[in-house]
């Protein structure tokens, strides 16, 4: 179920183990929108530097600014 309650607002990422990211702590992106399968949570993020990483719930730490 997409949830589009923080559409737009700014989310700064925290820390992700993701190893192939080129994001680094503190960098920052668009909430495209939140999803929630039932499974886990995730955030679609349009990065500043272009990148594509998606955020997930439990796995990696941000900060909607």
């Amino acid at each position: 179920m997409l949830n589009r309650e923080n559409e737009g607002k700014r989310v700064e990422l925290v820390s992700t183990n993701d190893p192939y990211t080129k994001l680094q702590n503190g960098s920052q992106g668009t909430i495209r929108y939140e999803r929630d399968d039932g499974f886990s949570n995730s955030i679609a993020v349009d990065w500043d530097d272009g990148s594509s990483l998606t955020l997930i719930d439990g796995t990696d730490r941000y900060r909607i600014l």
